[in-house]
């Protein structure tokens, strides 16, 4: 079993910068993909970034491509994700996930969720 412990979360202003933690428990962590993954009220949630289990290789929503970035420290099981230029349409409950089909995993393909870290980017 594997448990997500998301922090970091809360308010800023737009134009602001979050950086968003999630340790991980367990023993699998240095040998998964990991993601983040987000949802704002009345929508699906969706992809936001991906970074393989070296990280090495890191993918990116169009949307967030050149304002996050995610990041990994296998040694503390913690990824990361640092959030700057933040915009109001960055606002939603962010979801850290551990990954069944590497970084090109959906929603779909996710063995573990977080429970959630709320973020809201005030204009």
């Amino acid at each position: 079993q594997v448990q997500l412990v998301e922090s970091g979360g809360g308010l800023v202003q737009a134009g602001g910068s979050l950086r968003l933690s999630c340790a991980a428990s367990g023993r699998t962590f240095s040998s998964k993909a990991m993601g983040w993954f987000r949802q704002a009220p009345g929508k699906e949630r969706e992809f936001v970034a991906t970074i393989s289990w070296t990280g090495g290789s890191t993918y990116y929503t169009e949307s967030v491509q050149g304002r996050f970035i995610i990041s990994r420290d296998n040694a503390k099981n913690t990824v990361y994700l640092q959030m700057n230029s933040l915009k109001p349409e960055d606002t939603a409950v962010y979801y850290c996930a551990q990954l069944r089909r590497g970084v090109r995993s959906t929603a779909n393909d996710v063995d573990y969720w977080g429970q959630g870290i709320q973020v809201t980017v005030s204009s």
